[in-house]
Formats: structure tokens, C-alpha cells, sequence
């Protein structure tokens, strides 16, 4: 009896012992804190700055930088220039993003250079217009290229461009949504699949060469341009297609070790993309005279078929890889500067509320997408461009002053990276002469539009933002609690 009654007692103790050991090893999981995930590594922040830059630029713009440059010489220059400053810019947002590491990019920044109302009417200019305009410019490309194999005798019809775009702001805001991590591979495919595109297209381009195709490439300075506006709109269709070279800055929070991979990330990604940039050009001009390429309604597909004959349909299928990838970056970083916003009371606070199953900004990244099909109604892509362009580099000369205001204001600020201040200042002088060149040359109502909306948001700021007056609280209050239901959202967990 005792030696059983010892068994019982050491089966019972071992029984015991093992549940508390299962009970331990489920306690010992850490669960994951209600907040944004660092899941971007260096690759996938590499992915996400060239297959950001590399969207429907390339393939859209190099139609407009040739006509307002006026000859194949100075078009070359401005891409490659274009290359440079994009570079110098992305140095200065390299010494901001390790000195602040805070998503949101330029908000950020913004906020602790000046404060909150240069912050706001950033976060009101970008979160309204041109996050989500940039993004149906993406996808309005993406629709145009999807529909042209269509169409092989006609333009696509415009009902049928819109619908699909429409169509890929929905899947891409649906991935963006759904995992941090599906949106980071779906990133990494597509930009893969687009310097696929663009290796053909040089490889192409530097055997045409070999073979002695360089008519279009000697006088190459004939009939150039000598407009002062001009010029600046020729750099404005080529910094659109730059465009994207500080988009890791709106990710830092979910960035793996920030201070390493965040300048690593830039400074391999965009030398990457203005080298590809450069000769891609050069194997364009290897096929077309300068005229042709002005009247093609697709360049690349032009040059494929022309060089690539018997498989030339690969072009516009890359072309669509491309300029999907572009809008899924787009999407990616739009959502988290409407997160961030939210975050900070800049925008309604349901915002910067995320996902409590999929640690995503879903109500940021729903609203983004929203406002982009809202764009894609009544969209002309050159018009936009130019609209985008000239707000943007608004948003870029103050935040390279800003840098340059918190060398003296901000001197107690740790900074890994640190870049001579005469970077700075010349982007601040070339923003200023982006911004301004066109208007003098060229002056247009579309420009004092943008500069009433960007000030408008004033009328919202003070009443909602400053005095947060209580009968907009009680308005929004339930409709934040029925949101927060319908999509199971929460505000994100305070960490250390």
C-alpha cells in the first residue's frame, strides 16, 4: 500500500510538474505588444526605396523631360542631375531619420524643427492630396500599361484605364491591410521583377550601341532649351520620377536597427536607381530619334517592340509589375504619416488606431485608399504631376531647412550620421528654385489653389486641433467607437 500510494503521489507530481512546465512555456511566449511590428530588415527597406522610385516615372516621363529640355544632351544631364540631387536630398533625410526616429518622415521632422502648425498643414497637404493623388497616379499608369495589349490598334478607353486602377487601389490597400509582412513580400517581388526589366532594356540599349546605333547621340545639344522655367519643369518630370527616395523615413519606427539600415538602405538604393535611370535613357535614344519618342504613347512598349520583337510583350507586362510595386510603397508609407497624424491629434484619432489582430494601420491605410479613388475620377496624370511636384518640393525645402535650423536649436541631439550643412543648403536653394521657376515662367490658377487648400487647413487646425472644442468630440466619439468595432481596431499600446 505505501509503495503504491509513493507511485500515485510521484505519477501525481510528475503530472503536475508537467502541466505547470506546459503552463510555464505558454506563459513564457511573450505576446506581442499592440503596436506597430519592426518587420522591415535592410533588403526589404532597399525593395521599398527602389521599387518605390522605379514606378511609372521612367516609363511616363522621359517623354516630358525631353520636350521641355528641347534635345537629347540636356535631357541626360537633367536625369542624371536629378540622380544627384536625389542622393544629396536623401543624405539630409539620413542625418533627420537617425536623429529622430519616429515614423512619419517629414512630419516628424517638421514637428520638432518648428513645431505643431508646420507639422499640421504638412500632415493636412500630404494625408489629403498628394499621398493619395501620388498613389492613383501610380495605379492610372499601372492601368494604362495593363490595358494596352488590349487596345492594339486604339488608346484604351478611359473607362475601362480608370476601372482597373480603381481595382488595384482596392488589392493593394486589401495586402497593406491584411500583414506588414505580405505587403513587405509583394514589395520585394515586384522589385525584382522591375530591375529584371530594366537589366533588358540596358543590355539591349548597350548592344545596339556596339553595333553603332549613335545617331541620336551625337549633336546631342542642338536645339536645347534656354528657358529658365522650362528647365524647371524638365527637373520637375524628372525628380517624378526620382520621387520616393525618403520613403523608409515614414517607416522608421518599423525599421530592424534603424541607425544601420536605414542610411545603408539609401545610400545603395538610390545611386542603384539613378545609374538604371541614366542608361535606360541612353538605350531609348539607341531606338528612337528624339520626335519619336516625344509621339510614342508608351516608350518602353515602343522600344520593345522595336528591339524585342519576338517576346517584345514582356516589356508592358514588367511595365505593369513596376508600377504596381510602385503603388504598393506608395500605400505602404501613406498609411503610416495618416497613423502617425492620428497618433499626434493632427487627424481624427480612430486613425491611429491598429489592427488587433494583424498589427497593421488598417483605418490609415482603408482612408488613403479612399482618397485615392476619389482621385482617380477625374485624373490627367501630367496635370497631376506638376500639381504634386510643386507642393512637394515645398515640403522638402522646409524640412532641409529644418535640418539646418536644429544644427543650432537641437545641438544636444545624438546624430550618427551627419552631413556637411552645405548639403542642406543647396537643397533648400533647389527647392526654392523648383517651386518658383515654373510660376515665373509660367504663372497658373493651379498653383494658387494648391497654396489656398495647403493654408486652408488653418480654418480646421484652430478650432479641432487647438481649442479641441467638445461638440466635435461628442460628434466623433461614437462614430470612432463603431469604426473601432467594424474593423476590431485598437489605439496602439505606449512601449519604451
Amino acid at each position: 500500500m505505501d509503495d503504491d500510494s509513493l507511485k500515485k503521489r510521484k505519477e501525481s507530481q510528475n503530472g503536475s510538474s508537467g502541466h505547470s512546465v506546459v503552463s510555464q512555456t505558454k506563459q513564457e511566449k511573450p505576446a506581442k505588444a499592440t503596436v506597430l511590428q519592426k518587420d522591415v530588415g535592410l533588403v526589404s527597406g532597399i525593395c521599398l526605396i527602389v521599387g518605390t522610385m522605379i514606378g511609372s516615372g521612367i516609363f511616363i516621363s522621359p517623354k516630358s523631360v525631353l520636350l521641355y529640355s528641347g534635345a537629347v544632351g540636356p535631357c541626360l544631364l537633367i536625369w542624371a542631375a536629378c540622380g544627384v540631387l536625389s542622393t544629396l536630398g536623401a543624405l539630409c533625410y539620413a542625418e533627420l531619420g537617425t536623429m529622430i526616429t519616429k515614423s512619419g518622415g517629414d512630419y516628424a521632422y517638421l514637428m520638432e524643427a518648428y513645431g505643431p502648425v508646420p507639422a499640421y498643414l504638412f500632415s493636412w497637404t500630404t494625408v489629403m492630396v498628394l499621398k493619395p493623388s501620388s498613389f492613383a497616379i501610380i495605379t492610372l499608369s499601372f492601368a494604362k500599361y495593363a490595358s494596352t495589349p488590349f487596345y492594339p490598334d486604339c488608346t484604351p478607353p478611359v473607362v475601362v484605364t480608370k476601372c482597373l486602377a480603381a481595382a488595384a487601389i482596392l488589392v493593394i490597400v486589401s495586402i497593406n491591410c491584411l500583414s506588414v509582412r505580405l505587403a513587405s513580400y509583394v514589395q520585394n517581388f515586384f522589385t525584382a521583377a522591375k530591375l529584371l526589366i530594366i537589366v533588358i532594356i540596358v543590355v539591349a540599349g548597350i548592344v545596339l550601341l556596339a553595333q553603332g546605333n549613335t545617331e541620336n547621340l551625337s549633336n546631342a545639344f542642338e536645339d536645347s532649351s534656354q528657358s529658365f522655367g522650362a528647365i524647371g519643369l524638365a527637373f520637375y518630370n524628372g525628380l517624378w520620377a526620382y520621387d520616393g527616395w525618403n520613403q523608409l523615413n515614414f517607416i522608421t519606427e518599423e525599421l530592424k536597427n534603424p541607425y544601420r539600415n536605414l542610411p545603408l538602405a539609401i545610400l545603395i538604393g538610390i545611386p542603384l536607381v539613378g545609374v538604371c535611370y541614366v542608361l535606360v535613357n541612353v538605350a531609348y535614344f539607341t531606338v528612337m530619334t528624339p520626335n519619336e519618342l516625344l509621339l510614342s504613347e508608351a516608350v518602353a512598349v515602343t522600344f520593345g517592340d522595336r528591339v524585342l520583337h519576338p517576346v517584345s510583350w514582356i516589356v508592358p507586362l514588367f511595365v505593369v509589375f513596376s508600377t504596381f510595386g510602385a503603388a504598393n510603397g506608395s500605400c505602404f508609407t501613406a498609411g503610416r504619416l495618416a497613423y502617425v497624424s492620428g497618433r499626434e491629434g493632427h487627424m481624427v484619432k480612430v486613425l491611429s488606431y491598429i489592427s488587433l489582430k494583424r498589427y497593421t494601420p488598417a483605418p490609415a491605410l482603408i482612408f488613403n485608399g479612399l482618397l485615392a479613388l476619389c482621385y482617380v475620377m477625374p485624373a490627367d496624370i501630367n496635370t497631376l504631376i506638376n500639381y504634386f511636384s510643386f507642393a512637394q518640393w515645398v515640403i522638402y525645402g522646409l524640412t532641409a531647412l529644418g535640418l539646418i535650423v536644429m544644427r543650432f536649436t537641437k545641438k544636444e541631439l545624438h546624430r550618427p550620421v551627419k552631413v556637411p550643412i552645405v548639403i542642406p543648403a543647396l537643397m533648400v536653394l533647389v527647392s526654392c528654385y523648383l517651386v518658383l521657376a515654373p510660376i515665373i515662367d509660367k504663372p497658373e490658377l493651379e498653383y494658387l489653389y494648391c497654396a489656398l487648400f495647403i493654408f486652408g487647413g488653418l480654418l480646421l487646425y484652430y478650432p479641432f486641433v487647438h481649442l479641441k472644442v467638445e461638440w466635435a468630440r461628442k460628434i466623433m466619439r461614437p462614430i470612432t467607437m463603431h469604426l473601432q468595432l467594424l474593423m476590431e481596431v485598437v489605439p496602439a499600446e505606449k512601449t519604451e
